[in-house]
């Protein structure tokens, strides 16, 4: 349960996919972050835009700020200024297809057992979503439902005072003082 909850604090929504970073995966993995990375670079007609991208510096701010500061040495080889002043090399993120396909790229038991385990947060991911989703429709139809309700109740109270008032207006003309000849009985 805790390494659920250690994948699903790893992933992030950048460009509206849902990724996890280099470093992250390389740490899950236990291998170093620039191994990670070579084995991609390998493979990388394997990787499309839509399974791996390299993140901009403004996105890498972005996601710096909403991270606890972490103690990692594979986070520092991957993201440092070079010796001869380069400039620095932003993270890689894979969406969910990249992480598959890491699968197939990484072939020790550990990075197999562990893509499998971070397949399966995915997917609870995606199933929440769902959920949420349809909790959402589900709102959506009750404040339907409630104001035709509204409108309906105040049909009836309309309805209900017209007949109070007609009920008022019958008593005032039975409790009138009636006018005109009044016969005595003897």
């Amino acid at each position: 349960m805790q390494i659920i909850k250690s994948i699903e604090s790893r992933i992030y929504v950048i460009r509206g996919e849902r990724v996890m970073l280099d470093f992250d995966l390389a740490s899950l993995y236990e291998v170093e972050t620039k191994v990670l990375n070579q084995a991609v670079k390998r493979n990388i007609m394997r990787f499309p835009e839509d399974f791996m991208f390299q993140l901009t510096s403004k996105e890498w701010e972005g996601i710096q700020s909403q991270m606890v500061v972490i103690n990692n040495p594979n986070l520092k080889s991957q993201i440092v200024t070079s010796s001869w002043g380069g400039t620095r090399k932003m993270p890689y993120a894979f969406t969910e297809q990249g992480v598959a396909m890491l699968s197939g790229v990484l072939k020790s038991e550990k990075a197999i057992n562990m893509n499998i385990a971070i397949m399966r947060v995915f997917v609870d991911v995606r199933k929440i979503l769902l959920k949420q989703s349809s909790i959402n429709e589900q709102l959506t139809e009750i404040k339907e439902r409630i104001g035709e309700h509204d409108v309906q109740l105040n049909e009836l109270y309309n309805a209900m005072e017209n007949l109070v008032d007609e009920k008022i207006a019958q008593l005032k003309w039975k409790d009138r003082e009636k006018i005109g000849f009044k016969i005595k009985e003897k």
